[in-house]
């Protein structure tokens, strides 16, 4: 089974949420489907589902590895690095 080799290195706590929605989707006019929130710096992007996939986009452009969902009741995490559910 691939484990995560980030988890460890992730703040703590987590980073505060740097906003309440994908301020990309606000900017462009869309609308995003799930968000999700940077662990390493508190970024809130939408998910792949989404048109333009932000959450995916900012770790391409950061390189930040892990996110988790940022939908209610959810906390559940993935790292882009390794892909993996931590």
């Amino acid at each position: 089974m691939r484990q995560c080799t980030h988890v460890d290195a992730l703040p703590h706590p987590e980073p505060v949420p740097v906003s309440g929605t994908c301020p990309d989707c606000l900017r462009e006019g869309t609308d995003p489907v799930q968000l999700r929130l940077c662990l390493s710096c508190g970024h809130v992007g939408c998910c792949d589902s989404s048109p333009h996939r932000h959450a995916t986009r900012h770790h391409l452009e950061t390189g930040h590895p892990v996110m988790r969902s940022h939908e209610p009741d959810e906390d559940w995490r993935w790292c882009f690095v390794d892909h993996v559910l931590v």
